[in-house]
């Protein structure tokens, strides 16, 4: 697929059910789950709060007064809220597609209850754990489709974090540590996608990338909130150069709809993938590392406590 694909692409949606994790009002999650609402979708807004959800879903109903929509509260930094809300989710039937967009960007380093890093914890071991307890959901669909958000700072990880995730090796770079969450949204994709392959289940697994997209996410990781002193210069800053949060969920929406085969990685047209129209991309060499996959996904289950099937 060329450069050529556009928002007015992503087919009619109606009768599919659709998890969009990380769905803050003006982020990457909403407007993903603007547009698969726009277009028919049954949209299950989840986010961290209750309060939060609701305001995306007031937000959506405001351009989709008929949309279908559904709320789930899910912490990924926390495994248990991650079981709890899979339980919850049991009700909705068959899943369509699982978007696995919710973050957290360069935090200070921090221990979660689980004992985990928490941008760890959040960017994939709670992703993994979802996904792995909805995947009889996604399975009975027939033809499910799971997607990560990762990011250009894959690019930036030193190696997979295939160590002791309970452990710290050495001292911590915020940014090194988000880099390979990042890479490690990549490995899990291509190795989930193989897997279901080899077990002949009928799931495929894609990634994709916003390129630099104007959300809160860089300000709240850095001082815990958007607005406010040098907060509020830091995003804006990003706004002024970057495309905005709606352009950047397009190669996420691509990846969710269009016609591409399993492992397909989607990004922006533009120089450097920063922006531009979306179009399938290529991650670094590290990303495509088989033993790593394959180690990254044993320490996974391992950490989280789910065997796939």
């Amino acid at each position: 697929m060329s450069s050529s694909w556009r928002l007015t692409d992503v087919p009619d949606q109606s009768g599919r059910t659709i998890v969009v994790t990380g769905t803050t009002v003006g982020g990457l999650g909403h407007f993903t789950a603007l547009e698969l609402a726009r277009r028919g979708a049954r949209v299950v807004l989840a986010g961290r709060s209750a309060t939060k959800v609701a305001e995306t879903e007031s937000a959506i109903r405001t351009e989709v007064p008929a949309a279908s929509l559904e709320q789930l509260v899910v912490d990924l930094s926390d495994l248990g809220s991650v079981r709890s809300a899979a339980a919850a989710a049991s009700s909705y039937g068959p899943i369509d597609v699982l978007i696995n967009n919710a973050g957290v960007m360069a935090t200070p380093h921090t221990r979660t209850g689980d004992g985990l890093e928490l941008q760890m914890a959040t960017n994939h071991f709670g992703p993994f754990l979802l996904t792995g307890l909805l995947l009889p959901q996604l399975v009975a669909s027939g033809d499910a489709r799971v997607v990560a958000v990762s990011s250009q700072f894959h690019r930036y990880a030193k190696a997979a974090p295939l160590g002791d995730p309970r452990q710290d090796a050495g001292r911590y770079d915020k940014w090194r540590t988000y880099g390979a969450t990042k890479l490690a949204n990549l490995l899990f994709t291509y190795e989930l996608d193989r897997r279901a392959r080899e077990a002949g289940l009928p799931v495929e697994a894609l990634a994709a990338h916003p390129g630099f997209a104007g959300t809160h996410l860089a300000a709240n990781g850095q001082y815990g909130r958007s607005s406010g002193g040098v907060a509020s210069i830091l995003d804006a800053t990003i706004k002024a150069v970057s495309q905005s949060a709606a352009a950047g969920a397009w190669p996420t929406l691509m990846a969710a709809t269009a016609d591409l085969p399993g492992g397909t990685y989607c990004g922006p047209s533009g120089p450097a993938q920063l922006a531009g129209a979306p179009q399938v991309v290529t991650g670094s060499r590290a990303s495509r590392d088989a033993d790593a996959m394959r180690r990254l996904w044993e320490t996974s289950e391992e950490t989280t406590g789910i065997r796939y099937p």
